[in-house]
């Protein structure tokens, strides 16, 4: 079964297309009038949580957020912290970069990274809204409201 979205690139296999999915994912619309809201998010929503989570699952990536939080600082600086070869600090900035985490400010020779705060946040109301009872009561899908009782 393939589908239309799924981009079809011999030899390059499932990696063409999950980078390729998830560069379209960031050119679609958040919420779209007519359609529920959150907690029910759409897939095209779950495309950007997902991207948030993975850039944030490698240990280097957690180190290298964790010094940003302190302020921004260059690939070398990083490169000297972290104790990692600046090509891959490069890379894992490219990641964290890709997924919103990271803004890069260009000064003279060096680049700067520092945290973006606004999806940070993103990702914390989404771990909240997805918490046990989180909406309970609130949401319309029958998924979530109580069965009706009967006296």
């Amino acid at each position: 079964m393939t589908y239309p979205y799924v981009l079809i690139c011999p030899g390059y296999g499932g990696y063409m297309r999950r980078r390729w999915l998830l560069r379209m994912a960031k050119n679609w619309p958040r919420i779209r009038a007519g359609l529920p809201p959150l907690p029910h998010a759409l897939h095209l929503e779950m495309a950007h949580v997902a991207q948030w989570f993975h850039a944030a699952s490698d240990t280097t990536r957690l180190s290298i957020l964790e010094f940003l939080s302190q302020r921004e600082r260059s690939v070398s600086e990083l490169a000297q912290i972290v104790s990692a070869p600046q090509s891959t600090i490069s890379y894992h900035l490219k990641v964290l970069k890709e997924s919103g985490l990271v803004d890069e400010h260009p000064h003279g020779r060096h680049t700067y990274y520092s945290l973006r705060g606004d999806t940070l946040e993103n990702m914390i109301v989404f771990t909240r809204s997805v918490g046990p009872g989180a909406h309970k009561g609130t949401c319309p899908l029958t998924c979530c409201t109580p069965p009706l009782t009967y006296q």
